[in-house]
């Protein structure tokens, strides 16, 4: 079936793999009714989108941006429980935590996220003590069913000689416990990828103008495609508004007089090289509330967050000079001062967290999700994380199922009869998949061992398909930069089958050569031209 001449039903989708051009797309999106219009393809959004798709509602989803191209893809990329939850009673919240955590890691995702062990340092005169920490990580580990080990305090000689950055001076005792972590934006495009197999109609940089109504009830969007200027609309039975910190912009849409729902915590971020690798992260408490991390990722060290009110536009957050000075500062608690030269940082970077509107300091405030639904019949949700984002996605599918006059119940597969665990594409062991990749080369297309692994932890069994472009242009088995794994096969398969329309979707959201600090103005001239060939 070829769906650029009509919409995706219930047992047909596309190739796996499958990117239309946008011409072809906004053709689709404009020429039918939706089920479902999905507004924002950040955490919230590719969940919904690939769940309403698994269940047999007609899908679309727009956003006006990349996918995570914004808060979705500026978080601490820790797939984890919650650790500090414990500190405001979030027991329930850990527990539910951990058990989405072990279904990523083993059931969905394997290929994406990766365990990582965390080392909390009790220093003289912080603001927990040992008894206290060490108790903590039991439970933690507890709540977990003790799947990542138990928690446990270890000497500081044992924790300084695994992370030769730790700090050891006034270290009294290490709290060990266990959790994950992963690459965000690689996530979302896999998630975006599953709910296009399952049958959505995606555009991403597609920004919502306007809200299409019918007796008083929002049945649809105006949108305009923000690469070329086209405008063009979708209509659709009901329409869900997951555009995160955006999601009060969208609501007054609805409503002039809608009152805000939300307030924005700013996070933000800073990546370096790192000068010795490190054996685990490290979560030093900073004060009641809040944990400074210093976390291997990707070959680098990225160290944060802040946590923030925030009430500017959302578009301008970013990481300020006050942001890092923070993060070093605090950074340095535990971490020795070699190990946070600045002319080691790559990168430096800013999310908001969606939290729910009440009293207290965002830094205390629950992380919850919340769905509410509008006058005129949109549902708004805020407020995710991406350990749980899975479970966010079937809890708005409830909600549909229970509105009143259930608009798509009677289209709609329930919830709890679809597949719990479904697999994200590309799922294979990594260490298997860079093995062949390794081997099944001829001398010209071979990839040398850290561009195979780089693969197999980013693409899982989909790096046969990038290899595949190797053997037929054997000029993009050249890396992007020296410095880093990437090579430019990724480059045209992001472009061809991830959706990738500009330099910054494929050098910080597809690949790691923006937060390597890689980008250079000559890589920024060929990605642009491998883009562009596209087109033409």
């Amino acid at each position: 079936m070829n769906t650029l001449q009509s919409v995706p039903t219930l047992g047909t989708h596309p190739a796996a793999g499958f990117n239309p051009g946008r011409a072809e797309t906004r053709e689709v999106l404009a020429n039918a009714t939706y089920d479902l219009l999905v507004i924002g393809g950040g955490i919230l959004g590719t969940s919904v989108a690939w769940h309403a798709a698994q269940s047999g509602l007609r899908v679309a989803m727009v956003d006006a941006g990349d996918f995570a191209g914004a808060t979705s893809s500026a978080s601490s990329k820790l797939v984890h429980g919650g650790l500090r939850y414990l500190q405001t009673g979030s027991v329930k919240l850990v527990a539910e935590n951990h058990h989405e955590r072990r279904v990523l890691a083993k059931d969905v995702a394997p290929h994406l996220v990766n365990p990582l062990t965390f080392y909390l340092p009790v220093y003289k005169g912080g603001p927990h003590g040992a008894v206290k920490l060490g108790a903590g990580v039991f439970a933690y580990s507890a709540l977990s069913a003790f799947g990542d080990g138990v928690g446990r305090v270890i000497s500081p000689a044992k924790a300084a000689a695994d992370n030769p950055g730790l700090r050891t001076e006034n270290l009294k005792a290490v709290a060990v416990y266990g959790d994950h972590q992963m690459n965000d934006s690689r996530v979302a495009v896999m998630t975006v990828r599953a709910a296009v197999e399952s049958g959505a109609v995606v555009l991403n940089h597609a920004e919502v103008t306007g809200l299409r109504f019918t007796h008083g009830r929002v049945t649809g969007a105006e949108l305009k495609d923000r690469l070329d200027g086209t405008e063009f609309g979708v209509n659709a039975r009901l329409v869900l508004n997951a555009t995160g910190p955006w999601i009060d912009h969208l609501r007054t849409m609805e409503y002039a007089g809608a009152a805000p729902s939300i307030r924005l915590s700013k996070g933000a971020h800073v990546v370096l090289k790192r000068k010795a690798p490190w054996k685990a992260a490290m979560a030093t408490p900073v004060d009641k509330y809040r944990i400074t991390f210093a976390l291997p990722w990707e070959d680098q060290l990225m160290l944060g967050t802040t946590d923030e009110a925030y009430e500017g536009d959302p578009a301008d957050v970013r990481a300020t000079e006050a942001d890092i000075q923070q993060i070093l500062e605090e950074a340095a608690f535990s971490v020795r001062d070699e190990h946070l030269s600045r002319d080691l940082i790559t990168y430096a970077f800013a999310g908001l967290r969606v939290l729910p509107g009440g009293p207290g300091g965002v830094e205390s405030a629950k992380r919850e999700t919340v769905v509410t639904e509008g006058r005129g019949g949109m549902l708004s949700v805020a407020g995710g994380k991406w350990t749980t984002y899975r479970h966010i996605g079937r809890t708005v599918m409830n909600k549909l199922a229970q509105l009143p006059g259930g608009p798509l119940n009677e289209d709609m597969e329930p919830i709890s009869q679809l597949p719990r665990r479904v697999p994200l594409p590309g799922i294979a062991n990594p260490n298997a998949v860079a093995h062949r990749l390794l081997v099944d080369r001829e001398p010209s297309t071979r990839l040398d061992p850290l561009t195979a692994r780089h693969l197999a932890t980013h693409y899982g069994a989909l790096s046969f398909d990038i290899a595949r472009l190797v053997n037929e242009d054997p000029s993009l088995a050249e890396r992007i930069h020296p410095d880093g794994p990437e090579i430019w096969a990724q480059v045209v398969y992001a472009r061809d089958h991830e959706w990738a329309q500009t330099v910054d979707d494929v050098l910080r959201r597809r690949t790691t050569v923006t937060i390597r600090g890689l980008d250079t103005p000559e890589v920024q001239d060929r990605v642009e031209k491998l883009l562009g060939d596209r087109q033409a």
